[in-house]
């Protein structure tokens, strides 16, 4: 069985633990995600499978698309596709279809997801710049005032905080707990907050460092 499923981020609410405390979760549509190809060593020289979330219509579908979703058995193109790499030989086959069941409550997970587009900022919001005096007469208020010296370095460095586009970047948030799994309704509910707006397509995978250690007899 893989260990990441792709979905969809709905949104945000809070519901009672079994502890009965109120918690604040993200409620993300994972899966159900077609295999639509299989990679071993001996055919690709690693192991993997790719998985398709959603479809596509026809009319923005290419005819490449189209024939590699026929060649997995699907009726309509994935939407989106992605590949998970596997450290043995997979015992997934072209065809089969992996739910929201591959996660269990109580379990830590990985989002990723990219974030909300803010467009062109400058440094004042982009990194929190203090700027200059608010007063009408100091004629400097939100501008990244020097970035650099006279003669020596003679240059801007780099890696220097200056205004440009914020946003919509890869983030992945570890170590999410999942709270609950409503396997009819392929939706997980992880506590805390995922990267993207509502509907924003997001990976969810068990996490790498959250789990808890076995306990030696």
């Amino acid at each position: 069985m893989i260990s990441s499923l792709l979905g969809k981020k709905i949104g945000m609410t809070q519901v009672y633990d079994a502890q009965n405390v109120l918690v604040p979760v993200t409620v993300v549509e994972a899966g159900p995600c077609a295999v639509v190809q299989v990679k071993t060593t001996e055919s690709d020289g690693y192991n993997a499978v790719q998985i398709g979330f959603a479809s596509k219509k026809d009319k923005n579908t290419s005819k490449a698309e189209q024939a590699h979703a026929k060649k997995g058995g699907l009726q309509a193109a994935p939407r989106v596709l992605s590949e998970v790499r596997l450290d043995a030989a997979p015992t997934l086959k072209v065809g089969d279809v992996v739910t929201v069941s591959t996660f269990s409550e109580g379990q830590f997970v990985d989002v990723i997801g990219i974030t909300k587009g803010k467009g062109f900022q400058g440094v004042v919001k982009r990194f929190r710049v203090a700027g200059g005096p608010a007063a009408h007469g100091s004629m400097f208020h939100r501008r990244i005032g020097s970035i650099g010296m006279r003669q020596t370095p003679g240059r801007t460095w780099k890696n220097q905080s200056m205004p440009g586009h914020m946003g919509s970047e890869r983030r992945t948030v570890q170590n999410l707990r999942v709270v609950k799994v409503i396997a009819d309704k392929n939706l997980i509910l992880v506590k805390g907050a995922i990267p993207g707006a509502n509907g924003d397509d997001v990976i969810v995978r068990v996490a790498i460092k959250g789990q808890p250690k076995a306990v030696k007899a």
